[in-house]
């Protein structure tokens, strides 16, 4: 992918070990710093890494006048659901039924944008980059976990809630339980009607765009006490996406 300039913001591939660190910089302070996460080994020294890092492509936003790093992201490509056991997710997730996934598919891993910065061109500008791989590459599923912050699932009862009126995973991908500590919202909550305001408030941003683009969730949410977070299995099939929004994205990515 060649960089991609949009208004303030360009997104390019990372290049170098250094251009890697100062994302695990940005992810530390985006997952670790003052959220309750373990710190220990690299965290200590500011730096959030893990064994994914050098097998995957690492995806930056940066401010085009400071240089400044304001997200980043990562990519671990896989040529069909034949090799998602290789993913970060399948440590948390039993996705064999993803294995019958003929397309490439593309593990969305450790979004972030810079605590401090609210702009919401820079999602886009993210969204557009994701978009312009995607087309060159024909891959025809992303996937990934989305985080909500902290543990306590009663926090967020309202967007569990929604999560299962409307977005639960097709049943011949929906992930089964696998990790030990888990929050099976769609048998707890199945009597709770939410409120849409305050399920849409409690949303992570990755997570509502992945939704709007017709994007499906597992049934149930991981309790990762590593990183404290929660966190659902996120999958979108790129030929459900709404053409509407499809041209909204390929505006960007042009």
């Amino acid at each position: 992918m060649q960089s991609l300039r949009k208004g303030r913001y360009t997104a390019r591939l990372a290049e170098t070990p250094a251009d890697l660190a100062r994302a695990q910089r940005l992810r530390w302070r985006a997952f670790i710093a003052g959220t309750g996460a373990a710190v220990d080994g690299p965290r200590a020294e500011g730096l959030d890494t893990d064994a994914f890092d050098p097998i995957c492509t690492h995806v930056l936003v940066e401010d085009s006048a400071t240089g400044d790093l304001v997200c980043c992201f990562r990519l671990l490509s896989l040529p069909s659901g034949r090799e998602i056991d290789r993913s970060y997710s399948a440590q948390y997730y039993e996705l064999s039924g993803l294995t019958a996934f003929e397309g490439p598919m593309v593990e969305m891993g450790r979004f972030c944008i810079d605590p401090d910065r609210k702009d919401p061109d820079i999602l886009r500008v993210a969204w557009g980059a994701m978009t312009r791989l995607v087309d060159e590459t024909g891959v025809e599923m992303l996937f990934g976990c989305s985080s909500f912050h902290g543990t306590d699932a009663e926090t967020y009862a309202d967007a569990f809630a929604m999560l299962r009126d409307a977005h639960l995973a097709p049943r011949r991908w929906l992930p089964r339980v696998k990790a030990p500590n888990v929050v099976r919202f769609a048998q707890r909550l199945a009597r709770f009607r939410p409120d849409a305001r305050r399920a849409m408030q409690a949303m992570p941003p990755l997570l509502r765009t992945y939704l709007l683009m017709g994007g499906w969730v597992s049934d149930h949410a991981v309790v990762d006490r590593d990183l404290n977070t929660l966190h659902v299995f996120t999958g979108l099939e790129i030929r459900a996406i709404p053409p509407a929004r499809a041209r909204l994205l390929r505006g960007v990515a042009g």
